[in-house]
């Protein structure tokens, strides 16, 4: 019987599946999106996580990394078969405790386009506005749009 994996070891899992590529930086800057999906105080990630970290990691179509399936295809980079490291830990610490990286302010989402420039809007919905890029990571602070959701 496998034994349920504690938050702390979920959002480090989480941290190294979506950014363990993009160094120190591209990393606390995820984490640091989560932690304000966590602690937004309207809007989707307030109504439906209620400032609940595991309900922000577990929110269906959120996280390519905690999806076992995609596009119908079994995912092995999901956050089941990741092991973190200390460096996620403190990561997910560093967070936890309050931290926010400097360039993301308050930006609810992050993905990486794969290619030199950013969409402007993020996601398709309206809902974000870009704020910045972290390595290859584009990051959305929130639209009014976003209130409404």
């Amino acid at each position: 019987m496998k034994m349920p994996l504690s938050t702390r070891e979920l959002f480090a899992r989480l941290i190294k599946c979506e950014a363990e590529g993009e160094g120190l930086n591209g990393m606390r800057a995820v984490a640091s999106v989560v932690m304000n999906r966590v602690h937004v105080a309207y809007g989707e990630y307030q109504r439906v996580c209620q400032g609940d970290l595991r309900k922000v990691i577990f929110q269906p179509r959120q996280f390519t990394c905690v999806m076992e399936e995609v596009y119908g295809q079994y995912n092995p980079q999901n956050i089941y078969n990741m092991r973190p490291d200390e460096l996620h830990y403190e990561i997910a610490d560093w967070a936890l405790a309050g931290n926010v990286l400097w360039g993301v302010a308050n930006s609810l989402w992050y993905y990486n386009p794969f290619k030199p420039t950013c969409a402007t809007i993020f996601p398709i919905t309206g809902t974000g506005t870009l704020h910045n890029r972290i390595g290859q990571h584009c990051f959305y602070i929130p639209t009014e749009r976003y209130a409404q959701t």
